[in-house]
């Protein structure tokens, strides 16, 4: 039952909602707070590009195929998938929640957890961290331009403007930038110390949440979707993510990639990043309420933890039962 309990983040993002919901941060004090959650959110992306180790993504460029799956996948399955989700009524569901559905499904991939995954499962983890972070690199570009085709063609908020990719370029890829040139001195400190660089991942996004659902409660967010709209968005999640879980999963197999591809294929290619959506929503509707935007998002961050690990563990055992078949087929000398 573990699995399927929320992990320690989980928590802390719920717990955010709620002391946003009782205790609002307005006025003054939100403009000091929106201005510490920007240095935080560059600080994060600075320790991305530190992080990233250079002979990682080299040696996985060299796998092409399994790149291009995991970005078709990211920027062009999602989205489709979510135009498709327009078709529904407004009357089930709303016109906001749909932009928020619209949004996650034009994110990056994860990292963290992408590469956790696979590696719990037996996957080709240097692809992995190659394939998210490349995700992650290329979604500074494609997630504001998809925001500006999808939204502007179906008449949403958001759109691709200069004013945003400035905003985008100064707060997470000039500090990305940054830290990949400062890699070869830092990387190697700031890999062996995860855990305690852990608070800083995890901090400024509980700070951007925080300051985005307080604008929304003082908007009357709670007062504008019922329990059924939460529950409708629920379950688009539920299919969004196993219609990617599908395609992946038996598409790496029909295309004759390894197993050990088709893990980090079908982890790398079914997350969306909760850190890197929630600052991006932040430049991107900048002006707008953002917390019914990033909320379908908070809940398929925790869909896919749950239903990965169960699959991962599926896949691991599946692994272990491989080896050792081949092992007793092995003969004695």
């Amino acid at each position: 039952m573990r699995r399927f309990l929320p992990d320690t983040f989980t928590i802390l993002l719920v717990c955010t909602v709620i002391l946003a919901s009782l205790l609002p941060i307005s006025g003054q004090p939100a403009e000091w707070f929106g201005l510490a959650t920007k240095i935080a959110i560059g600080l994060l992306f600075f320790l991305h590009g530190a992080r990233l180790s250079r002979d990682v993504v080299v040696a996985g460029l060299l796998h092409w195929r399994l790149h291009l799956f995991i970005l078709a996948s990211t920027f062009v399955l999602f989205p489709l998938l979510g135009l498709t989700a327009g078709l529904l009524p407004a009357s089930l569901l709303p016109p906001a929640l749909y932009t928020g559905i619209l949004f996650l499904c034009v994110l990056p991939s994860t990292v963290q957890s992408s590469i956790a995954f696979t590696s719990m499962a037996g996957g080709n983890v240097p692809a992995a961290i190659c394939a998210a972070s490349a995700s992650n690199i290329f979604g500074m570009f494609l997630t504001p331009l998809l925001v500006g085709l999808l939204f502007a063609a179906g008449g949403h908020g958001g759109g691709f403007t200069l004013d945003a990719f400035l905003q985008i370029f100064l707060q997470l890829l000039a500090p990305f930038i940054a830290g990949q040139l400062l890699q070869p001195w830092i990387g190697n400190f700031l890999r062996a110390r995860k855990k305690l660089l852990m608070p800083v991942d995890r901090g400024s996004i509980l700070m951007v949440v925080y300051l985005a659902f307080s604008e929304a409660v003082s908007e009357g967010l709670w007062h504008t979707f019922s329990i059924r709209d939460i529950a409708v968005v629920i379950i688009l999640d539920m299919v969004l993510l196993a219609a990617v879980l599908v395609v992946t999963m038996y598409g790496s197999r029909m295309l004759g990639f390894s197993k050990e591809d088709e893990i980090a294929i079908t982890f790398c290619g079914s997350k969306k990043s909760l850190a890197s959506g929630v600052p991006m929503a932040n430049v991107i509707f900048a002006g707008q309420s953002i917390g019914s935007i990033v909320l379908p998002l908070m809940l398929f961050h925790q869909i896919q933890l749950m239903a990965c690990a169960v699959i991962a563990q599926k896949y691991a055992e599946r692994g272990r039962q491989r080896a050792a078949e081949a092992a007793l087929a092995t003969p004695a000398r």
